[in-house]
């Protein structure tokens, strides 16, 4: 599929804010274009004081990269992230998050503050609905991981994110992208990953995880994100499970990133020149997207998901029926009339439609 489609391209392009000059009237639009371009190069900083966090790449064709590495839960790498963006007035910015992530961007702090300690039914049947039962049930055991942060810090995730939002916003032309791997593939090829036993053990992990953390802790973690942290001390023991989560990331990410960085067409006679591009992305991810940089990357091979097991198939049979099993004895138990009117229920039928022998052929 192509990147462009993948990454859920917005256009920021000119914001009405203060910082953008006032046009002159009477200017044709070819004209607006080209002085909203020049003021955009005197603002760019040719040898810009970068923070410590900002690693550069280069492209083949001169295109350069600034790539800020940040922790999750913290006010610093907000400011990095500000910065940077200012100093270099990108072309594009890339951030570390895929379409199904997208609302945390618009949603202010307190709303992402209640989102992140709210995990309900209704949250844990949307997750079980969008990547299946057993990657749903994953998804909500690591959003209890974040939502056990969040709590901790007061301090809702994304804030760098969000302030990349905010400052491409600032830049004439600016592009954003949604640069990170659905996290729908990321989690159904996590739990092919794993054995059963396996899931049972990382959940139960999941589910008492109660450390005390500090915002102290946040800023130690500007070598390796808190939250990435968190799950490596809990999936240490399961490499296959950080590959998926971690590696096969930073490929993705660094192939979202060298998409980013292609030369771009400059007025007033639309001659291509090499692209400036922001990428913010947690601090564990910079040395993988370093080590791939320069690499041939094999996109499909991590955007597959395998089929599940007979052993994952059979598992789900035998849970089913043992469910419509206790269904029919409560059913007996409570009289003919509530037993034919559970039996209604659309979910019920569903249930029983799926357990039912498939037609001689």
């Amino acid at each position: 599929m192509d990147q462009e489609n993948n990454s859920e391209e917005e256009s920021v392009g000119t914001s009405e804010d203060d910082s953008l000059p006032s046009l002159p009237p009477g200017l044709s639009d070819a004209q607006a274009v080209e002085l909203l371009w020049q003021v955009r190069a005197q603002r760019r900083q040719p040898s810009p004081d970068l923070p410590e966090t900002v690693t550069v790449l280069t492209a083949p064709d001169g295109s350069l990269v600034y790539l800020v590495g940040t922790a999750h839960f913290s006010d610093s790498s907000k400011q990095d992230v500000a910065t940077t963006i200012r100093a270099v007035q990108p072309d594009v910015v890339v951030v570390e998050l895929c379409p199904y992530r997208v609302s945390m961007l618009k949603m202010d702090e307190k709303t992402l503050l209640k989102e992140a300690k709210d995990i309900n039914l209704e949250k844990v049947q949307q997750a079980i609905r969008q990547n299946g039962m057993m990657s749903g049930l994953m998804q909500i055991l690591l959003l209890k991981v974040s939502a056990h942060i969040t709590e901790q810090l007061g301090m809702a995730p994304g804030g760098e994110f969000r302030e990349a939002f905010r400052e491409a916003g600032r830049v004439p032309f600016c592009k954003f992208h949604l640069g990170d791997r659905p996290i729908t593939v990321t989690f159904k090829r996590a739990i092919a990953a794993l054995s059963l036993w396996q899931k049972a053990r990382l959940a139960w992990g999941l589910c008492f995880l109660s450390d005390p953390i500090s915002k102290e802790d946040v800023e130690k973690c500007k070598q390796k994100d808190l939250l990435e942290q968190t799950m490596s001390e809990m999936i240490g023991e399961f490499p296959a499970l950080h590959r998926t989560i971690v590696a096969e990331r930073d490929i993705y990410l660094t192939h979202t990133l060298r998409q980013a960085a292609r030369c771009v067409e400059a007025p007033p006679n639309a001659q291509r020149v090499p692209a400036v591009v922001v990428g913010v992305v947690g601090m564990g991810h910079v040395p993988g997207i370093e080590r791939n940089w320069d690499k041939k990357l094999n996109i499909k091979e991590i955007m597959s998901v395998a089929p599940p097991s007979r052993l994952s198939r059979l598992l789900r049979t035998v849970l089913k029926g043992a469910g419509l099993g206790l269904l029919g004895y409560a059913c007996y138990r409570a009289g003919g009339s509530v037993g034919r009117a559970v039996l209604s229920v659309p979910a019920v039928q569903s249930l029983m439609e799926s357990l039912r022998p498939p037609p001689a052929p």
